[in-house]
């Protein structure tokens, strides 16, 4: 069993209104949020918090997490399966056409072009 660790996500506006702050639930050994424009590193917060738009597209959904997005024991960081196995959620999509559709999907999320999160990133689950 994996051990989690609850974040949440500091909104201005939120505070501002008195809003109850959006908390999010990630593994522990997840690696910290970049900076926006930094390289991405797989910590998630982004997935966890809202789907991106092809999450929105194919899940119908907005608010996070995107059932995509999924933990990769191995490299100790999050991935996304519409990239890496994109089939698992496309039942209908030929196994020979995966790496297009994968290709499509990274370039609908911006994949590689840095951390377009904006979200603050505050310490552990909210009393």
């Amino acid at each position: 069993m994996e051990d989690w660790s609850w974040i949440t996500l500091v909104d201005e506006s939120s505070l501002r209104q008195k809003k109850m702050p959006r908390v999010i639930r990630l593994i522990a050994t997840a690696p910290v949020k970049p900076a926006p424009g930094q390289p991405c590193n797989g910590c998630g917060v982004c997935c966890a918090a809202e789907t991106c738009p092809a999450g929105r597209l194919i899940f119908r959904r907005r608010a996070g997490p995107c059932p995509a997005l999924a933990w990769d024991e191995a490299d100790g960081r999050y991935r996304c399966r519409l990239l890496t196995r994109p089939g698992a959620h496309l039942g209908w999509l030929p196994a020979a056409w995966s790496g297009a559709a994968a290709r499509i999907f990274a370039r609908w999320i911006a994949a590689g072009q840095g951390c377009d999160s904006d979200a603050e990133v505050g310490d552990g689950k909210p009393e």
